[in-house]
C-alpha cells in the first residue's frame, strides 16, 4: 500500500512538473497610453501549440497583426524556444480596458493567459510606439526646408535648401520626388546638386545624417505674407525588428514613408516709396552701369555699335535696360539684347546687354547724351543712381546736312530729313530707245509646238504626282506628323508676335512646343508628362544639355500663369526656343 502511494505521489510530481515548465503569457508594451497611441501585445509561449485563439479587444482596433515570429537557438547544450503572436492595437475611446484570455492548445492541453488591464488617458502631445515600424520610421525621418531670409525685400534672393535627416538607427533607399513645389509667386531657379551626398549633422540636438535633396533660388515678385509649398518625397525606410536571422544579424522592415517638408511662410516688404527715382525699373541689388561705343570717328554710311551695359549681382533677368537716345542724323536700329548671367546659392550673378547699331547719315559731331540707370541697393537699403557720361561722334566725311544742325536738344526725335542729291531719280531712263516689233508667225513656231506637245508630256507627270499625293493623303502618322509640326511653327511665330503680352505669348510658346513634340516623338498632349518627355528624348539620343533646356521651357510656360514677366525675359524665352528646336532637329 505504501509503495503504491510513493509510486502515486512521484507520478503526479512528475506530472506537475512538466506542467509547469509550459509558460503561456500576455504582455503589454505598456499599461497607460494616451487615446493618440498604439499598443503593443505579445502572446508568448515557450513551447509550440496549436489552435491558438486570440481575445476580443474589445475597446481597441486591430491596426496590425497578427505577427508571428518563432525563436529557437542552443545555449550550452540547453534548447530555447519561444514563439510569440503579436498585434497592434489602437484605442477607440478613453477609459479603463481590459485584455481578456488568449488560448492555445500545447501537447492536448488547453493553455490560458491572464487577463490584463489598459489604462486609456487623454491624447498625449507626442506619441511613442517604440515597437511599431511606421512610428519608429516617422520619428526618425524628417524632411526640413531651410529659408535664408524670412523677411526679404521685393526681388531680393532668397534660397531655400530641403534637407532629409535620417537617424542612424533606420536606413533609407529608393527616394523620389512625387510633388514639387510651384512657387507661384516668385521667380525660381533650381540648383543643380548632383548625386546625392550624405553628410553628418544634427536635428534638434541629436546626432543625424542629411543629404540635400535639393536647392532653389527664389525672388518674390509680390508684397505680403507669400507660402512656399512643401516638397513631398516618397521614401522606403528600413526599420530594425526584434528578430534576428540564423546568423543572429538584425532582421529589418520595410515601411513607405511620404514625408513633406512643410509650408513656409516669409513675409515680403515692399520698396521703400521714399527717394524712389521716376525712372525706376525694378533692378534690386548691387550693380554696375555703362555706356561704350566701339568707335567714336567714322564716315558717314559707315557704323559703330554702342553697347549698353549692366552688370553685377541682383535680379538681372527681372528688369528691363534703359533705352539710348540718339540726335538726328544718326539711324537707330533695334537693339540685340544679350545675358551673360549665371545663377547660384547668392542669387543671379554677370552681366545683361542692349547693343545698338547706329550709322550717320551726314558730317558731323553728334553727342549722344547721358543716360541714367536707377537701382535699390540692398546693402544700403537705399536707392542709387548711374549716369552715364556724355558720348562725341565725329563723323569726318560724307554728304553736308545742310540746315540741319546736330545738337543735344533735338534728342526727343528720331525724324531724318531727306536731302536732295540731284540724282534721285538716276533710275529712269528718258531715252527708251524703243524699236517697232516684227511680225512673226505663231504656227509652226517653237513656241506653236511647245504648246502642241506639252499637254502630252504632262500626263506622266501628273500620273506620277497624283500617285505620290494618294500615298501621302493615306499616310496618317506622318500627315499627323507634318500637321503638328506646321502647327509648331505657326505657333513660335504666333508667340514671336505677341511679344510684350506675356498671357498670350506663352500660351502660343507652349502650343509651339507641344506640337512640335507631337510630330517628333509622336505622342499625344495628354501623355506629355516631364518624365515620359525626358525618357523619349533620351531614347531619340538628345543630349541632356537639351532635353534639361527644353523641360525648362515647359516649365517657364507653367510659371508664367502665375509670375510676371517682362519683355526681356519673353524674348529670351523666344530665342531659347527657337536654339533648343534647332538643336533637337539636328540630333533627331
Amino acid at each position: 500500500m505504501n509503495i503504491k502511494l510513493i509510486f502515486l505521489t512521484l507520478f503526479l510530481a512528475v506530472t506537475q512538473l512538466s506542467i509547469a515548465q509550459v509558460k503561456f503569457e500576455a504582455k503589454l508594451s505598456k499599461k497607460k497610453l494616451g487615446i493618440n497611441e498604439r499598443l503593443r501585445v505579445d502572446f508568448e509561449m515557450n513551447k509550440d501549440g496549436d489552435n491558438f485563439t486570440q481575445p476580443s479587444f474589445k475597446g481597441f482596433t486591430v491596426v496590425g497583426g497578427p505577427n508571428q515570429s518563432i525563436s529557437n537557438s542552443w545555449i550550452n547544450g540547453k534548447r530555447s524556444y519561444a514563439k510569440t503572436f503579436s498585434y497592434f492595437l489602437s484605442p477607440t475611446k478613453r477609459g479603463n480596458f481590459t485584455i481578456g484570455q488568449a488560448t492555445i492548445e500545447i501537447d492536448g492541453q488547453t493553455y490560458k493567459t491572464l487577463p490584463v488591464k489598459v489604462q486609456v488617458t487623454a491624447a498625449v502631445q507626442k506619441p511613442k510606439d517604440g515597437n511599431n515600424a511606421d512610428y519608429v520610421a516617422s520619428e526618425n525621418l524628417h524632411l526640413v526646408a531651410e529659408v535664408s531670409k524670412s523677411n526679404p525685400y521685393l526681388n531680393e534672393a532668397i534660397t531655400v535648401v530641403y534637407k532629409l535627416y535620417v537617424s542612424p538607427r533606420v536606413q533609407i533607399s529608393n527616394l523620389r520626388e512625387i510633388d514639387n513645389p510651384k512657387y507661384s509667386d516668385f521667380w525660381s531657379q533650381a540648383i543643380k546638386i548632383g548625386q546625392l551626398k550624405v553628410e553628418r549633422g544634427e536635428y534638434k540636438g541629436e546626432p543625424y545624417n542629411f543629404v540635400v535633396c535639393g536647392k532653389t533660388v527664389l525672388y518674390p515678385q509680390k508684397t505680403g505674407k507669400l507660402e512656399i509649398e512643401p516638397l513631398t518625397l516618397s521614401i522606403a525606410v528600413d526599420v530594425p525588428t526584434n528578430r534576428r536571422d540564423i546568423f543572429g544579424g538584425k532582421l529589418y522592415s520595410t515601411v513607405n514613408k511620404t514625408v513633406a517638408a512643410g509650408t513656409r511662410t516669409i513675409n515680403v516688404k515692399p520698396l521703400p516709396i521714399e527717394g524712389k527715382p521716376d525712372d525706376f525699373s525694378g533692378a534690386v541689388g548691387s550693380f554696375d552701369f555703362r555706356i561704350t561705343p566701339n568707335r567714336t570717328e567714322l564716315d558717314a554710311t559707315e557704323s559703330l555699335e554702342a553697347k549698353i551695359l549692366v552688370s553685377g549681382n541682383g535680379n538681372l533677368k527681372l528688369f528691363d535696360l534703359p533705352k539710348l537716345s540718339v540726335p538726328n542724323g544718326l539711324e537707330q536700329y533695334e537693339p540685340e539684347h544679350n545675358e551673360r548671367v549665371r545663377t547660384n546659392m547668392t542669387g543671379m550673378s554677370g552681366n545683361i546687354s542692349d547693343s545698338y547699331t547706329l550709322v550717320p547719315q551726314f558730317k558731323g559731331t553728334y553727342p549722344i547724351p547721358p543716360v541714367s540707370f536707377s537701382y535699390f541697393d540692398l546693402k544700403t537699403e537705399t536707392y542709387k543712381r548711374i549716369t552715364s557720361p556724355e558720348i562725341v561722334i565725329n563723323v569726318k566725311n560724307g554728304p553736308d546736312s545742310g540746315s540741319i544742325v546736330a545738337n543735344s536738344e533735338n534728342t526727343g526725335t528720331n525724324k531724318k530729313l531727306v536731302t536732295q542729291t540731284g540724282s534721285q531719280f538716276r533710275f529712269l531712263k528718258l531715252n527708251a530707245n524703243l524699236e517697232p516689233m516684227e511680225k512673226k508667225h505663231f504656227f509652226k513656231s517653237t513656241g506653236y509646238w511647245i504648246a502642241l506637245t506639252a499637254p502630252l508630256l504632262a500626263i506622266p507627270l501628273f500620273l506620277f504626282f497624283g500617285k505620290k499625293r494618294e500615298e501621302r493623303l493615306s499616310d496618317v502618322s506622318g500627315n499627323r506628323v507634318r500637321k503638328a509640326d506646321k502647327l509648331a511653327r505657326k505657333y513660335l511665330s504666333e508667340a514671336k508676335k505677341n511679344l510684350g503680352n506675356q498671357k498670350e505669348f506663352y500660351i502660343a510658346m507652349e502650343r509651339a512646343l507641344h506640337n512640335y513634340l507631337k510630330a517628333k516623338l509622336h505622342i499625344q498632349t495628354s501623355d506629355m508628362s516631364k518624365d515620359r518627355i525626358k525618357r523619349l528624348l533620351k531614347e531619340k539620343e538628345v543630349d541632356d544639355t537639351t532635353s534639361i533646356e527644353f523641360i525648362a521651357l515647359l516649365e517657364s510656360c507653367e510659371f508664367a500663369r502665375y509670375t510676371p514677366s517682362s519683355t526681356t525675359a519673353m524674348q529670351q524665352d523666344y530665342d531659347k526656343a527657337s536654339r533648343v528646336i534647332s538643336a533637337i532637329d539636328k540630333q533627331l
